[in-house]
């Protein structure tokens, strides 16, 4: 293990033995009044523009503008089959195979269609165990799945909190209730990564505990895709939800993604909505009403995806498969690492690392709980070109993305911290 130190010129030294520092060329930073370049450490909010979507974007508009109609079939990048260009690319982010994930709609419209197929209470199994603090569109699409099926709220949403004084959740104490009460559980829905704490889960052993007790195990990998390494068909795990514009550098509000196992892909016997998207390619402009779904997990499709969402993130995923996420994560780790360093060493009392220590209970995510005026130190930040976020009440989140994030940018963060 390196020994770290805290000098500017041992960060320098990290960012010139970077094997992945070029990447870093491919991104506009945003820049600070006088022209230098911001400390960008809000990438689990909103990735940074890769330099080429702008060519992707704008070979997509040429198209529209002299093909119009035709560009379906004829333009350099054909848009009927667009998705499909970033299936492989986004198998290999995740750990899935091609037929098992899907670009489409929105994280939260995503989470909805699936939980139709894999939240199917009855009265003996209907509850949903969740993490206490997920991020609140979950509880809202949770709560409201629950009520769409007749059941009670307080009785069939269960939040899986950190023991008393602690922040994160133990792995111990969620394969305990799974095993106490896994008859009574339909499914075990948790973030990949807590978008709050920073704490990264295990997604195989939350998997392997709920279906040892007959749960359905799903993930929202909004702070996990991009972020961890993952392997969600090895896992087993039944199906996932997450959206690209943090980590995958999609743009703000893009186009979501999906898993679906394998195992569940030709299930006839399972509830979906349906829309023509999801319909079988060969007999699709064929206008009848007999449904014949797709034979991976395009089926869940609704509608034609927006083809300059997908052009954008075409993009980031090309940079990604160059780049390569096992690298990466490497990286991650060692930025993460470094930072918690610089941050201990001042020996502030008033700011505590809530984000577990062990490099395989986070992603590159740090949150810092500020104990005094957290909200005005957050804003001294900003005033100084130091991107972050504030999360209310009392936390700062910094994430170094090690596709464009250097060493020193986090040397310079923790200074002026």
């Amino acid at each position: 293990m390196i020994k770290f130190s805290s000098s500017r010129s041992f960060c320098k030294e990290l960012d010139g033995n970077d094997a992945l520092r070029k990447f870093r060329d491919k991104f506009f930073i945003p820049k600070q009044p006088g022209g230098e370049e911001a400390v960008y450490l809000a990438g689990n909010s909103l990735g940074l523009q890769p330099k080429s979507v702008i060519k992707y974007l704008e070979q997509e508009l040429k198209d529209w503008e002299n093909l119009a109609v035709e560009g379906h079939i004829h333009a350099k990048n054909p848009w009927l089959p667009y998705h499909e260009f970033l299936t492989d690319q986004t198998s290999r982010i995740i750990g899935a195979k091609p037929e098992e994930v899907v670009n489409m709609n929105s994280l939260t419209a995503n989470l909805h269609l699936l939980f139709v197929s894999f939240y199917r209470p009855d009265s003996k199994r209907h509850k949903i165990l969740i993490e206490a603090n997920a991020f609140p569109s979950d509880h809202y699409a949770v709560q409201s799945q629950i009520k769409f099926h007749g059941f009670d709220v307080s009785k069939s949403l269960v939040e899986m909190k950190p023991r008393d004084g602690e922040d994160k959740i133990r792995k111990e104490d969620i394969e305990e209730y799974i095993d106490k009460e896994g008859d009574s559980t339909a499914l075990v829905w948790f973030g990949g990564v807590n978008y709050y704490t920073g704490q990264a889960f295990d997604m195989k052993r939350i998997t392997e505990a709920a279906h040892l007790k007959g749960c359905i195990a799903g993930f929202d990998l909004a702070h996990a895709a991009g972020n961890l390494e993952m392997n969600l068909h090895d896992w087993n795990t039944d199906f996932a939800v997450w959206c690209n514009y943090k980590y995958m550098n999609g743009g703000p509000g893009t186009i979501g993604g999906a898993f679906v196992h394998e195992k569940h892909i030709k299930d006839k016997t399972l509830p979906k909505f349906l829309g023509w998207w999801g319909h079988d390619k060969k007999t699709r402009f064929l206008m009848d009403h007999k449904y014949i779904p797709i034979p991976t997990a395009e089926s869940w499709q609704l509608s034609n995806p927006p083809i300059l969402q997908l052009a954008a993130l075409k993009a980031s995923l090309d940079i990604f498969d160059e780049a390569g996420i096992k690298l990466l994560r490497r990286k991650s780790i060692m930025l993460t690492s470094y930072l918690e360093f610089l941050i201990k060493e001042k020996r502030n009392p008033d700011i505590e690392i809530i984000t577990p220590e062990e490099e395989n209970e986070r992603g590159c995510q740090l949150s810092l709980r500020v104990k005094k005026e957290g909200k005005k130190l957050y804003e001294k930040l900003i005033g100084k070109g130091v991107f972050c976020d504030w999360r209310e009440p009392d936390v700062i989140r910094a994430a170094p993305v090690p596709l464009y994030n250097s060493f020193e940018d986090v040397w310079k963060f923790s200074e002026m911290l």
